[in-house]
């Protein structure tokens, strides 16, 4: 099974991406997933179920050590019939 995961860290800060946000990105972005998008507003990553479920408990734990307040999350199950998208 392949899943998609989007995710947002707040509090937000215009001037400077805060520490939640880089942590979270560096957890996607080592992560081995595949399609890896990284953002000032939103992220999204895709890759087998297993790599993405560590994935995302990794991205909780340490974006919420590193001061986020709120993590937005959605993942969605991909249609393997489409190429896995």
């Amino acid at each position: 099974m392949r899943l998609r995961v989007e995710f947002t860290t707040e509090p937000f800060d215009l001037d400077e991406a805060p520490a939640h946000a880089l942590v979270a990105r560096e957890v996607i972005e080592t992560a081995e997933l595949d399609d890896v998008d990284v953002g000032p507003f939103g992220n999204t990553a895709e890759g087998a179920a297993d790599r993405v479920l560590t994935a995302v408990d990794a991205l909780l734990r340490k974006s919420l050590e590193a001061g986020a307040t709120r993590i937005s999350l959605q993942v969605n199950v991909l249609d393997d019939d489409r190429g896995g998208r």
